[in-house]
């Protein structure tokens, strides 16, 4: 029987340690690529983690504000949430975004994947800009307490570089339409 492999590594043995209904994390029992005996824990993500950065006629986006327990900080991030395996990432990012700010949207656009803390993780995230919006009733989750600021997007850019906007998810997003935008490939008039 051969020994399972990751990569360079090999893995002795693996125990899952702690399991909830949106993530699962392994202990593995390993050598380094070196050879040399090791651990290494895994943090298994069951959704994929979405992100929507809506884009208003005025040339404004929505950031939704919430205290986040792992940090005990306060973030401003852009509408995200989590995409059940086998959704289609646009239909789950649309249904964040209309949960989270009340907004539905015509047009969509593809920003990104990305892989959001691949030493620990596999989490797999995908952000979409969104324009063409109208406004509804927002429908939060029980969980989410939950303020929402309408800012120019020059302000979310800014708070980016200020490091008020620290949310990766959120950071790269907001990045990938500024240069969209400064390449004149992001026409969101439509």
């Amino acid at each position: 029987m051969t020994t399972p492999k990751k990569g360079p590594w090999t893995i002795l043995s693996a125990k899952d340690v702690y399991e909830n209904p949106w993530i699962r994390v392994t202990h593995h029992e390993v050598l380094t690529p070196a050879q040399t005996p090791g651990i290494y824990g895994l943090v298994h993500y069951k959704n994929l983690a979405i992100g929507v950065v809506p884009v208003d006629a005025e040339g404004h986006t929505y950031l939704v504000g919430q205290y986040r327990f792992p940090l005990d900080a306060y973030s401003w991030e852009i509408p995200e949430g989590g995409g059940a395996a086998g959704v289609d990432p646009l239909e789950s990012a649309a249904r964040e975004l209309r949960e989270e700010t009340g907004l539905t949207a015509r047009h969509w656009r593809k920003l990104l994947e990305a892989d959001l803390s691949n030493s620990v993780s596999d989490e797999r995230a995908v952000a979409y800009v969104a324009w063409g919006l109208t406004p509804g009733e927002s429908e939060p989750e029980a969980t989410e307490e939950l303020a929402l600021r309408r800012v120019p997007l020059a302000e979310a850019f800014r708070m980016v570089e200020a490091g008020e906007i620290r949310d990766a998810l959120s950071v790269l997003s907001l990045q990938a339409v500024r240069l969209l935008q400064i390449e004149g490939k992001l026409d969101l008039s439509a």
